[in-house]
């Protein structure tokens, strides 16, 4: 795990010297305890990746970026997904688990169903785990927490997208393996939307397919809410590497 391995907004280049805040900037001077001059790696908005110093004073924190490591990694495509809020903390681990898969961006999804909600309180935990599973799996960027969506936001949204896919239980029993090698085809910008504990009801199944998406049967099981965005997510990540290749 890059330990000393620290995000900063915005875009920077070799030379320039830039503050490292939060919780970041407590954990370089109270957990870590590095002194002024010892090394450390930064990631800024742009995936960028620098081998840097770090400047203290007092519980103020900046980084001298001294080399770029490396460039924004190419990805074979970007992955969002929209995720029925669930009950208790369950969010928290999809976090963590998407943060960790390469997701790009998070839409916490207020559908018919849901009983959870999303308030500014959490928000802030999921931007904070998000930031540390990045941190933990080595990734040049941190998952994007965003405002919530109501699924009429989800149907406007869907023409940004190359594909959309829809998990739906009730969908056509054909397996994923089956189906995705040819929806994936030329999808560089890619939505997985994943209903609430309850699921998504045959109105939203049906206003998603009216607005461009592809309704997916995920296998004969019914999936827990933070186990099929998971599931999904790597059937992806796998169908994109083989056309690829």
């Amino acid at each position: 795990m890059p330990a000393r391995r620290f995000f900063v907004r915005d875009r920077h280049a070799a030379g320039e010297t830039v503050a490292v805040e939060g919780g970041d900037a407590h954990k370089i001077v109270h957990v870590l305890r590095l002194r002024t001059g010892e090394s450390i790696e930064v990631v800024d908005s742009a995936a960028q990746l620098f081998a840097a110093s770090v400047q203290i004073d007092g519980d103020r924190v900046h980084a001298h970026l001294e080399t770029l490591i490396a460039s924004a990694p190419d990805e074979p495509a970007i992955i969002d997904v929209a995720q029925g809020i669930p009950k208790g903390a369950k969010m928290d681990y999809v976090v963590e688990k998407l943060g960790e898969l390469g997701v790009h961006r998070l839409y916490p999804l207020m559908s018919e169903r849901t009983i959870a909600d999303a308030g500014t309180a959490k928000l802030h935990r999921w931007r904070r785990l998000a930031q540390a599973a990045s941190t933990q799996s080595g990734r040049r960027d941190v998952l994007a927490v965003e405002e919530p969506l109501s699924i009429r936001d989800l149907y406007e949204r869907m023409s940004e997208y190359d594909l959309v896919l829809f998990p739906w239980e009730a969908a056509v029993p054909e397996p994923p393996g089956r189906r995705l090698p040819s929806l994936v085809i030329g999808a560089r910008r890619i939505l997985v939307a994943i209903g609430p504990e309850g699921g998504f009801s045959h109105a939203e199944a049906e206003g998603a397919r009216a607005a461009g998406a592809q309704l997916l049967s995920l296998g004969p099981r019914i999936l827990r809410t933070e186990t099929a965005a998971l599931v999904t997510v790597a059937l992806l990540w796998y169908e994109l590497g083989r056309s690829d290749t």
